[in-house]
């Protein structure tokens, strides 16, 4: 018997000296090379350490120094200075699952992980500290500087670091989260099942500063429960459409409140300085939009978009799932200023302006104004009312070589005008009066031009048209109708006006000069896309105190 309880001791004397060569072993440098090769040897993954520290004093603790891990193939993907293992009885039956976890002064980079691939750790805590993470392949696109922050507990999966149940809190001293950089960033949210909470955020952000709360559930859609943006500066390469194009992008986003308080952004070729915005209760799925109980409110120093410019824009509207009440909207543009109110119709696409006012305009038409008058106008406008329109002391100006012209100090009322039908602009139905105190038609000068017509849905009645040329008057009526071809037909009568003045609009010259009385009678087509010469036809009979003229056109030329 004593010799058995002997050997026993022996043997149990030689195990503990055993264990106590190894542990001593495995916290030399010829210890940690052995490990990292036997890891690296029988797994998947490859390991590099240059110590393996262990302290009595902490005694559930193990500390790797320089520590570089990745899978086989690929470059490392955790490399820290310093790795603080804290151990769990849950390790007896799975070793690879930590009590904690501490990354101190490193990389974590998941694309260097091969797809469909994971971390094999994991831990009840997971602590960053003083880390970069780089994770680009994710629903989330991430990178970030100077990290700290901790995730528990840490479960990393195929798809997501965070793993699919876990809490999180995180700072970093700069941050590119899904293509927004941002600086002093601070992060603390939830993930559940691929639901991510971010229950609150903060960050410098272009110069300005960021706070809100999100989530973001599984299939990519997010809601913004509040967002405020103050003094943002921020200048982009992008145009406005790109720059808008990631939301669009989106499954959908739906916005509770979003506060936005002097903001300057820039583009290539537009710009907004001093916004002031709240959006309120608003979901954008691709290019629509729907809202319940919504309202947008914002005003700006300006608004620039390519060549159109507004000055002191204020805007304010109340959205529902019928459509949007225009509250107010008033700028000023060209030099003078624009005030409406209306509505528009999400059932038949209407935008109705129950007030139209503009005044001390300078406006010169765009080049392909034309163009733009027969283009068909985009899917959300369909039909286009002004029920009241006024009109003061506008300048309106056409450099068009083929036939330029301008109105100086314009004057105009309108009622019940529907410009816009079945997408296609036009004067379908309304009354409209406009007059100027000068003008000139193709270097035909003018003075106190008035007109005067009423539109219905078979043709456009000019009854009222006049002016003064030189010494005399111009008087005249037209119609125009509503049809495809657009025939019109125009009655016009001068009385002691100059003879050149039907040849500067088109006429072929007359072998007459000085004051005349005439009276001309012609029909023709204003068909899009025809020739409007070829189309006309009708009678000149021209007086003068030396001569008279009668010529007949045909096709647009007189025989």
């Amino acid at each position: 018997m004593k010799f058995l309880g002997k050997f026993f001791l022996t043997v149990l004397l030689l195990l503990v000296l055993s264990l106590v060569v190894i542990y001593v072993l495995l916290q030399t440098q010829w210890g940690a090379g052995w490990f990292s090769r036997y890891v690296s040897d029988k797994t998947a993954w490859h390991l590099s350490l240059s110590k393996i520290e262990h302290n009595f004093s902490s005694p559930s603790h193990i500390i790797l120094d320089n520590f570089s891990f990745g899978h086989d193939g690929q470059p490392a993907a955790v490399v820290a200075k310093r790795v603080d293992l804290g151990l769990a009885l849950l390790q007896f039956s799975d070793p690879l699952n930590f009590g904690s976890i501490e990354l101190r002064d490193g990389i974590v980079n998941l694309a260097n992980l091969t797809p469909g691939d994971n971390l094999p750790f994991q831990a009840g805590r997971l602590q960053l500290n003083n880390m970069r993470i780089d994770s680009p392949d994710t629903p989330l696109p991430l990178s970030a500087l100077q990290v700290n922050g901790g995730i528990m507990p840490w479960k990393p999966t195929a798809k997501s670091m965070l793993g699919s149940d876990a809490q999180f809190q995180m700072s970093a001293a700069d941050m590119t989260l899904n293509n927004v950089s941002g600086a002093n960033i601070l992060i603390q949210g939830s993930v559940t099942q691929g639901r991510m909470l971010f229950s609150n955020v903060g960050a410098d952000l272009a110069r300005g500063s960021m706070t809100g709360s999100a989530e973001r559930d599984a299939q990519g859609n997010w809601l913004i429960r509040q967002l405020r943006l103050n003094d943002i500066r921020l200048q982009t390469t992008q145009s406005l459409t790109d720059f808008l194009r990631p939301i669009q992008a989106l499954p959908s986003v739906t916005i509770n409140r979003l506060d936005m308080t002097d903001a300057r952004l820039q583009g290539p070729d537009w710009a907004v300085t001093d916004l002031d915005l709240t959006l309120k209760n608003v979901t954008w799925q691709g290019d629509d939009w729907r809202s319940d109980d919504g309202s947008l409110s914002l005003n700006a120093s300006n608004f620039i978009n390519g060549r159109f410019e507004l000055n002191d824009p204020i805007l304010n509207l109340n959205l529902s799932p019928q459509g949007i009440a225009l509250t107010q909207f008033s700028s000023r543009w060209a030099n003078g200023v624009i005030r409406a109110d209306g509505s528009w119709s999400r059932s038949d696409k209407r935008l109705t302006l129950n007030n139209l006012a503009v005044a001390g305009l300078e406006y010169t038409l765009p080049e392909t104004w034309r163009d733009r008058w027969q283009a068909t106008l985009p899917g959300w406008l369909d039909t286009l009312e002004i029920k009241r329109l006024t009109s003061n002391r506008n300048l309106i100006i056409d450099i068009n070589p083929a036939f330029p012209f301008q109105m100086t100090s314009l004057d105009g009322s309108g009622e019940n005008l529907l410009l816009a039908r079945q997408h296609q602009w036009g004067i379908w139905s309304g009354k409209l009066s406009l007059n100027a105190a000068e003008a000139t038609f193709n270097r035909a000068d003018l003075r106190h031009p008035s007109l005067s017509l009423n539109a219905d849905d078979r043709q456009i009645q000019v009854t009222e048209l006049s002016a003064f040329s030189g010494n005399g008057l111009l008087e005249g009526s037209a119609s125009v109708g509503q049809q495809p071809d657009r025939p019109v037909a125009l009655t016009l009568k001068g009385q002691a006006v100059p003879a050149s003045v039907l040849q500067n609009w088109g006429w072929p010259a007359l072998p007459a000069s000085g004051p005349s009385n005439f009276q001309l009678q012609l029909n023709a087509s204003l068909k899009a896309g025809a020739p409007l010469k070829s189309s006309a036809n009708g009678s000149l009979s021209l007086r003068t105190d030396t001569q008279q003229i009668q010529q007949q056109m045909q096709a647009g030329e007189v025989r």
